[in-house]
């Protein structure tokens, strides 16, 4: 079984919109996940994506710890943010074997934007920061950190390399496969990745179009 997995929490600018129109790009452009699951402290009721409770109320994008937990599903899993567009063919980030994404701005460091892994491979960084969240969620819990911004990422890089499990890339495993988005550009690669302030939905032009459809046919 093949699983994209994404966290939706309430408080913030995310709704049940941003889970439909993920889950519509998934469906068109990465047929090859055969379950389409959001965490969530929301009722939602979207279309075709199975719905399961966050347990713990952890704040913020501290939520998508609550990913890695042993009882989601079996096969290959996949944490992918709510703010991700898909483009083109992406059928890659259904494969199998442990990937994250490279931060953007720091080079050799996790993003949690994109997580792969197999099973329960990764439930020990959700039991670890389950055990004491109020540690890991404390800045300098890792130690000295290239990141401005203390949060699940760096917690996850530490876990992980603690671990002995160093991080592979999607960047390097699948060259073209992940693409960033940089306005003016009029074209990009099969998933578009936002950073900084831009959102897919303060986009134009076919990103945006993409986005709202979750295809280019528009």
């Amino acid at each position: 079984m093949t699983t994209l997995l994404t966290v939706l929490k309430s408080g913030g600018r995310y709704d049940a919109v941003w889970v439909e129109r993920l889950a519509a790009g998934a469906r068109r452009y990465a047929p090859a996940f055969e379950r389409i699951v959001c965490l969530t402290d929301l009722p939602l009721d979207c279309a075709g994506v199975e719905t399961v409770p966050l347990r713990h109320g952890w704040p913020g994008w501290w939520s998508k710890m609550e990913a890695f937990r042993p009882d989601l599903g079996l096969g290959t899993m996949v944490l992918c943010d709510l703010d991700t567009i898909f483009a083109a063919d992406a059928t890659a980030l259904a494969e199998p074997g442990f990937a994250t994404m490279e931060d953007y701005f720091h080079k050799g460091r996790v993003s949690s934007a994109f997580v792969r892994w197999e099973g329960n491979g990764l439930a020990f960084l959700y039991e670890r920061f389950a055990a004491d969240p109020q540690r890991w969620m404390a800045p300098g819990s890792c130690g000295a950190v290239p990141n401005a911004v203390h949060g699940d990422q760096v917690v996850i890089d530490h876990l992980l390399r603690a671990a002995g499990h160093p991080p592979r890339f999607l960047q390097d495993l699948h060259p073209g496969l992940l693409d960033f988005y940089h306005p003016p550009k009029t074209s990009y690669g099969p998933l578009i990745v936002f950073i900084g302030d831009a959102k897919p939905d303060t986009t134009t032009g076919l990103a945006h179009a993409l986005w709202v459809s979750g295809s280019a046919a528009v």
